[in-house]
């Protein structure tokens, strides 16, 4: 079983999609395994949304909105199950936010958004 000790990816969900794209993504994150929901400031960051843990010693997922798209930062996770819960996330994410969810930086979107025509 392989530890990541931390790392970043970041998916083709951008800050400037339309309100009504940004209002399905709690949709998106409480599908996933582990969902906790957002932080409090007391746990977790305020507004920050978290899975599996709160505290980054333990195994943690959280998400940000930067400016290159969505970011999820993971700690002390099995690299096995890390890889397995993000490929999920952008299948769901596609699903449900009607454009193919992906990481630009690995070739799987391109940097304009692909929507899906029903």
């Amino acid at each position: 079983m392989t530890k990541l000790l931390s790392e970043t990816r970041n998916l083709n969900i951008r800050y400037d999609l339309p309100a009504e794209i940004w209002a399905k993504v709690p949709d998106v994150y409480a599908l996933m395994e582990g969902w906790l929901g957002f932080g409090d400031g007391i746990k977790g960051m305020d507004g920050i949304p978290y899975w599996f843990g709160f505290n980054e010693e333990e195994a943690h997922i959280s998400a940000s909105v930067e400016p290159g798209g969505l970011q999820f930062f993971v700690t002390n996770m099995d690299e096995e199950k890390w890889n397995w819960w993000l490929s999920n996330l952008k299948l769901q994410a596609t699903k449900i936010l009607g454009f193919r969810v992906g990481e630009i930086e690995l070739g799987e979107v391109n940097s304009e958004i692909e929507w899906i025509v029903a």
